[in-house]
C-alpha cells in the first residue's frame, strides 16, 4: 500500500496543471495510456505535424500564456488571427453565421432576415428551440441546426439551452444588422497561439517542473474506494488524502461505484483524418465549416496556413454518435469518401495524398442537459465530501476551453493546500 496525499488520475492538461501547482508535495499522478497529454498529443508524421484534433490556446489569460511559452524555451510559437469560413453553396461565408447573413445570396439573405425579425421569441426549452429563438427558421435551418447536428451527432432538442454557454457566438438582431456595415466577428477565439512542435509542446511545458518518477504512465485506475479513501491499480493500491481525476464523470462514478443514471450521460465521438498533401491548397483560412449534410465532415482545418507551410496539412473532422463502434477495415473506405467530399468542397484539387494519419476521440464533445448539469453537481458535493474532486472538460462534463482546464486546476490546487 503506498499513501499519498494528492492522487492525481489522468496525465492530461487538467491533471498536469494541477500536479504543476503541487509538485513541492507529496502527489502521483496515475495515466492509463502509455504516454502523458490526453488529448493534446501530437503525430510527427513525413514532416508534417498533426494533433488528435485541431488543439488551439486561446488565451484570456496573458500571464499563462507568457508562462507556458517560457517553460518551451526555443520553441517556434505563431500568434494567429483566426481566418474561418463557411462553405454555402458554391461560396464562403464569414463565421459566424448568423453576423454575415449579408455576405449570402440574395433570396437566401432576405429570408434569413425576414425570419429572424418575425421569429418566435418563446422561452427555450433546449438548444434546438434556442437556435430558432434567438435565430429565426431562415438562419437557424441554412446553418445552425445542420451544423450542429453533424458536431453533435444527436438531437439537439436534447441538449440544453445554454450547452454551448460563452462559446456559442450569440448576437442579437441589432448586433446582425449592424454587421452588415461595420464587420465584428470576434469570438472567444479570435486569436490563438501554436508551437512548431504542436499542442504536445503545452503538455511538456505544464510537466517541465515535475519529478518523472512520480508520474505513472500505463497504469489505469480500475477501482475507487471513497470511503477507505483508496485507489486500486492493476500494479497495487494507493491510499489518498485527496484524489483529483480527470477522467469522464460517468466512468469516475463507476469506478468509486456510486449509483447513477447512466442514460444522463452521453457524448458523441469525432473520428479524425490527419492528411499531408504534396501541395497547398487554399491559403490564409485556418478552417472552414460545412453544415452540408451530403459532406461527412463538419470541419477542416488548415495547418499549412497556420504555420505558413509549403505543402496542405489538413484535420478533418467527422461526428459520430456515441455508441459507434469503428470497423479498421472501413477507415480505407471512410478516408476515400473523405478525399471526394474535399474534392467536391473546392479544397482539393490537383494534390496527392502523401500521408495519413486516423484518431477516434471517445468521448469528444459531451452532451450537456438539464439532467447532467443537476447530477454532476450533486454528485461532485458527495465525492468532495470523501476528498475527491473531479476537473476539466469531461471530469466535469461541460464545454470549455484548454485554458479553462489550467485555471480550474490551479485553483483547485489553492484551495485544498490552503488546508
Amino acid at each position: 500500500m503506498t499513501k499519498v496525499r494528492y492522487l492525481i488520475v489522468g496525465a492530461g492538461i487538467s491533471g498536469l496543471a494541477f500536479a504543476d501547482r503541487v509538485h513541492d508535495a507529496d502527489y502521483l499522478v496515475l495515466e492509463a495510456a502509455d504516454e502523458i497529454g490526453g488529448y493534446c498529443k501530437t503525430v510527427v508524421q513525413d514532416g508534417f505535424v498533426w494533433d488528435y484534433s485541431g488543439h488551439f490556446f486561446h488565451f484570456r489569460h496573458p500571464e499563462i500564456e507568457r508562462e507556458l511559452a517560457a517553460r518551451m524555451q526555443d520553441q517556434r510559437i505563431v500568434t494567429v488571427v483566426k481566418d474561418s469560413r463557411i462553405r454555402f453553396a458554391d461560396g464562403y461565408v464569414d463565421f459566424p453565421f448568423q453576423k454575415n447573413i449579408h455576405q449570402l445570396p440574395r433570396e437566401d439573405f432576405l429570408a434569413c432576415l425576414v425570419d429572424l425579425h418575425f421569429r418566435d421569441q418563446a422561452p427555450p426549452q433546449n438548444f434546438r428551440e434556442m437556435l430558432y429563438a434567438r435565430f429565426g427558421r431562415g438562419i437557424a435551418e441554412r446553418f445552425l441546426v445542420p451544423y450542429n447536428e453533424k458536431l453533435y451527432a444527436t438531437d439537439l432538442a436534447t441538449l440544453d439551452a445554454e450547452a454551448m454557454g460563452r462559446f456559442f457566438p450569440y448576437a442579437d438582431e441589432d448586433e446582425i444588422i449592424q454587421n452588415f456595415t461595420a464587420a465584428d466577428n470576434g469570438s472567444y477565439n479570435a486569436s490563438f497561439t501554436y508551437p512548431e512542435g504542436g499542442a504536445i509542446q503545452y503538455v511538456h511545458a505544464l510537466a517541465s517542473e515535475l519529478d518523472p518518477s512520480r508520474i505513472h504512465t500505463d497504469e489505469p485506475v480500475v477501482a475507487i474506494d471513497p470511503r477507505a479513501r483508496r485507489a486500486t491499480t492493476p500494479k497495487g493500491e494507493y491510499e489518498f488524502e485527496y484524489l483529483v481525476s480527470s477522467v469522464p464523470f460517468d466512468k469516475l462514478l463507476s469506478l468509486a461505484k456510486v449509483e447513477f443514471d447512466a442514460s444522463i450521460y452521453s457524448a458523441n465521438q469525432v473520428e479524425i483524418f490527419n492528411l499531408g498533401f504534396d501541395a497547398k491548397g487554399p491559403r490564409d483560412v485556418h478552417w472552414i465549416y460545412y453544415p452540408q449534410r451530403d459532406l461527412p465532415f463538419y470541419r477542416v482545418g488548415f495547418y499549412d496556413n497556420i504555420m505558413g507551410t509549403d505543402r496542405m496539412s489538413l484535420y478533418v473532422e467527422i461526428g459520430r454518435p456515441g455508441d459507434y463502434r469503428l470497423d479498421p477495415a472501413a477507415v480505407d473506405a471512410t478516408r476515400e469518401q473523405v478525399l471526394d467530399g474535399l474534392r467536391r468542397a473546392g479544397v482539393l484539387e490537383e494534390q496527392r495524398l502523401i500521408s495519413s494519419h486516423h484518431v477516434v476521440l471517445d468521448p469528444a464533445y459531451v452532451h450537456i442537459t438539464r439532467a447532467s448539469r443537476a447530477d454532476v453537481i450533486d454528485k461532485q458535493r458527495m465525492l468532495g465530501s470523501r476528498g475527491i474532486y473531479s476537473l476539466g472538460r469531461y471530469g466535469g462534463w461541460t464545454y470549455c476551453a484548454i485554458e479553462d482546464n489550467i485555471v480550474e486546476a490551479r485553483e483547485l490546487a489553492a484551495a485544498l493546500t490552503a488546508f
